[in-house]
C-alpha cells in the first residue's frame, strides 16, 4: 500500500471496532439489567408484546390484592356478627329465665330485664361502631337503599346482595301468582239455638300444639268458640262464629293463626258426632298453603308470607302482606344503590364484581315488620320481658338470631366460594402471564455471557487490527529513504 491520504484498511477497521464496542455495551447492559428487551430498538414486536403482559401482570396483582383486601373486611365484619350472635343467646338464656316466673321473683325478672337492656344497648353499640378503614359495616351505610316500597303490599324487605349498575336503578317486580292460606275447617251445629244436642269431646291439634276439650250437652256455639279461643297460643288455632251454611243456625270457623303450609287445623271426635260431624275416631285435617310469587320472573321461595329468591344478580328476603298475599297481585320496588361493591378481577366489568349488603344489625333492625323488632324488648318496649311478654319476646329473638346466622352465612360463602377461589385463579393466571412476560424480556444469562465474551474477544483484536492498519502507512518512508 502506498496511499497514504486515505486509510481504507483502517477505516474499516474502526467501523468494525463501533459495531463490535456496540455489542459488547448491549451485553454489558443486559448482564447489569437482565432484560434482553431495555428498548424499543432491542425487540420492537417483542416490547409491543411484553408491554402487553406487563399491563396484565399487574392488574392480576392488583386482582389478588383487592381480593386479599375483601378477606380482611369480611373477617372484620363477621368477628362483630360472632360477638353480636353470643349476645342474642345471652338474650335468649335471660328470656328462659324470666319466663320460670313461677320460681323468680318480681325483683329478679326486673333485673334480667335490666341486664336484658344492657345487652341490647351492646348490640346496637357493636352495630354502629364496627368499622374497617373508617367504613362503618352494619350501622346501614351498606345497606341496599330502597325506594317506592308499597307498605300495604310488602311488610318488610331486607336486601343481601344486588347488582346496580353504576349510575343506574334495579326495579323489583314481586308477583302474587298463588293466594297464601290458613288451614281451615268448618263445623256445623243444626241445633244451635238450644245447645249441642249431645255431649261431645274433640282433639283440637295446631302447629303449636294439641288439647282435648269436652263440651256438654246444650253448650252453645258461642260458647264453643270462646273455649277454642282460649287455647289459640297453645293449639295455633283460633276460631270464630259463621254462617258458612245456609242450613245452618250456628257455624264454627276454625282457623290457623298463621299462614303457609306449616300451618293446620286437626279435629278428631273422641265421643260424640254431634258436634263433629264425624264418626269417633275419625280426624278431620286442613293444611295451610304458602304464598305463590315470582320475583322478576324467577320462581320465589315462600314459607307463609315470606318470599326468598337468591339469584346472581339479586338475593332477597320480604314479607307480604296479608291484604297482598291473599290474591293474585302484583307490586314494584326500587334498589337505587347501596351495599359493598367489591372488584376482584383484571376488569372492570359487571362479571368481575360482586357486591353484598352489610345490612343493620342495630336493635330497631332485628326482626321483622310482622312479629316485631328486637328493640321492642326493651324496658317500656311492647314486647318487654318484664311485663311477662314471653312467647312474642322468644318469637323476636329466634328470628334475630336467624338473621345473624343467615348473614354470617352469607359473608363466609362470599369468602370461600368467590374470593379465596378467586385469589387461587388469578394466582394460577398470575404465574402463567409472568412466565409468559418473562420468556419474551428477560435476558438468558448464560448466553449473554457468552455473548459477552466473545463480544470483549472481538473488540480486542480489532483494536489490534486497527493497530496494524495504522502502521502500514508508515512503509512509505521506506521508499524516501
Amino acid at each position: 500500500m502506498t496511499r497514504i491520504n486515505t486509510n481504507v484498511v483502517a477505516m474499516t477497521a474502526i467501523a468494525q471496532l463501533g459495531r463490535n464496542n456496540l455489542d459488547l455495551n448491549t451485553r454489558l447492559q443486559r448482564l447489569s439489567t437482565g432484560l434482553r428487551i431495555n428498548r424499543g430498538k432491542d425487540d420492537p414486536a417483542g416490547l409491543i408484546a411484553s408491554e402487553t403482559l406487563r399491563a396484565e401482570i399487574r392488574a392480576v396483582s392488583q386482582a389478588v390484592t383487592n381480593s386479599q383486601r375483601v378477606i380482611n373486611v369480611i373477617s372484620t365484619g363477621e368477628g362483630a356478627l360472632n360477638e353480636v350472635s353470643s349476645l342474642l343467646l345471652d338474650l335468649r338464656s335471660l328470656l328462659l329465665s324470666s319466663a320460670n316466673e313461677g320460681a323468680l321473683t318480681a325483683a329478679e325478672i326486673d333485673a334480667n330485664q335490666l341486664e336484658i337492656d344492657s345487652l341490647l344497648q351492646s348490640v346496637d353499640r357493636i352495630a354502629q361502631t364496627t368499622a374497617f378503614g373508617g367504613k362503618k359495616l352494619f350501622s346501614g351505610n351498606l345497606d341496599y337503599r330502597l325506594a317506592n316500597v308499597d307498605q300495604t303490599s310488602i311488610a318488610s324487605v331486607q336486601t343481601y346482595s344486588a347488582r346496580v349498575p353504576e349510575g343506574a336503578n334495579v326495579d323489583v317486580v314481586v308477583q302474587v301468582t298463588g293466594s297464601a292460606q290458613t288451614a281451615q275447617l268448618t263445623y256445623i251445629e243444626p241445633v244451635a239455638t238450644t245447645g249441642l244436642s249431645g255431649a261431645a269431646t274433640i282433639e283440637l291439634a295446631g302447629a303449636k300444639g294439641v288439647e282435648s276439650l269436652s263440651f256438654a250437652s246444650g253448650t252453645s256455639v258461642a260458647n264453643i268458640v270462646t273455649a277454642i279461643n282460649a287455647l289459640a297460643s297453645v293449639t295455633g288455632v283460633s276460631a270464630v262464629l259463621s254462617t258458612a251454611a245456609s242450613n245452618s243456625v250456628g257455624a264454627i270457623l276454625m282457623n290457623s293463626n298463621e299462614f303457609g303450609s306449616a300451618q293446620f287445623v286437626s279435629v278428631k271426635a273422641l265421643s260424640g258426632t254431634t258436634f263433629v260431624s264425624t264418626t269417633v275416631g275419625e280426624t278431620v285435617r286442613d293444611d295451610g298453603q304458602d304464598v305463590s310469587a315470582l320475583i322478576n320472573g324467577q320462581l320465589a321461595n315462600t314459607d307463609g308470607l315470606r318470599v326468598d329468591v337468591r339469584t346472581a344478580s339479586l338475593d332477597t328476603r320480604l314479607f307480604l302482606t296479608q291484604l297482598a298475599a291473599t290474591v293474585v297481585s302484583s307490586t314494584t320496588y326500587t334498589i337505587t344503590g347501596g351495599g359493598a361493591r367489591f372488584q376482584i378481577t383484571p376488569e372492570v366489568t359487571t362479571n368481575g364484581q360482586v357486591s353484598i349488603g352489610f345490612n343493620s344489625v342495630t336493635t330497631g333492625n332485628l326482626g321483622n315488620a310482622v312479629i316485631g323488632f328486637l328493640n321492642s324488648l326493651r324496658s317500656g318496649g311492647a314486647n318487654e320481658i318484664a311485663q311477662g311478654n314471653f312467647i312474642a319476646a322468644e318469637r323476636i329473638i329466634s328470628d334475630s338470631i336467624n338473621q345473624i346466622a343467615s348473614q354470617r352465612g352469607r359473608l363466609g360463602g362470599l369468602q370461600k366460594n368467590q374470593i379465596e377461589t378467586n385469589i387461587n385463579s388469578q394466582q394460577v393466571q398470575l404465574e402463567n402471564v409472568t412466565a409468559a412476560e418473562s420468556s419474551i424480556r428477560d435476558a438468558d444469562m448464560a448466553a449473554e455471557i457468552s455473548a459477552m465474551t466473545r463480544a470483549q474477544i472481538l473488540v480486542q483484536s480489532t483494536q489490534l487490527t486497527l493497530q496494524i492498519a495504522n502502521q502500514q502507512p508508515q512503509a512509505v518512508l521506506q521508499l524516501l529513504g
